[in-house]
């Protein structure tokens, strides 16, 4: 496994409601291994963290989806939080920025609630992947072929249950972003 993603330019698509160790952790893991993570956002200036059901800390948007190129970008990180999840699978340029990746077969890693912004660009259909519990349904009635593991690996798609995965979570998201692009399309 590689440790250093040197240069390579990280999306990291959040807004208000992201659980912020699922921000941070990923965040740090990219930083350490060398390479560029950027916050994308449904909206502009500071996004609002939480821990579970209480505010966090507020992180600084870099872009919003209406600056940022996909094409800008070596891989995705999708985070979790309730609020979040559905906030981003509601925004159509979320959509579309995400099936972007897909369609381009760069990295994208999703953890907790995040797999409902996939469920909504229509990419998890013949998929192996993890989720927080309560997407299990959601992401088989999808065409997913949902695990409890914490952490799964499909074809440079990475999916970790919950906080306590991140460790996993960070070390595969990391592998497959020095891998770089696969052919993800089905």
């Amino acid at each position: 496994m590689s440790s250093t993603i040197d240069g390579r330019k990280v999306a990291f698509l959040a807004t208000d409601g992201v659980e912020q160790v699922e921000l941070d952790r990923p965040w740090q893991a990219v930083k350490a291994a060398g390479g560029a993570p950027e916050l994308v956002s449904t909206k502009s200036g500071e996004i609002q963290g939480f821990n579970h059901l209480d505010k966090g800390d507020r992180r600084s948007v870099d872009r919003t989806l209406d600056e940022a190129n996909p094409a800008d970008y070596d891989a995705l990180v999708l985070l979790g939080g309730v609020a979040n999840g559905d906030f981003v699978r509601g925004d159509e340029r979320a959509v579309r920025f995400v099936r972007s990746f897909f369609a381009d077969g760069k990295p994208v890693s999703v953890i907790c609630h995040g797999g409902w912004v996939l469920i909504e660009a229509g990419v998890v259909r013949g998929r192996r992947m993890t989720s927080w519990p309560s997407l299990h349904t959601d992401l088989t009635n999808a065409g997913a072929e949902w695990v409890d593991e914490p952490v799964v690996v499909d074809n440079g798609l990475v999916s970790s249950r919950k906080p306590d995965d991140l460790d996993a979570f960070c070390a595969k998201t990391i592998e497959e972003i020095s891998e770089g692009r696969h052919a993800m399309s089905r």
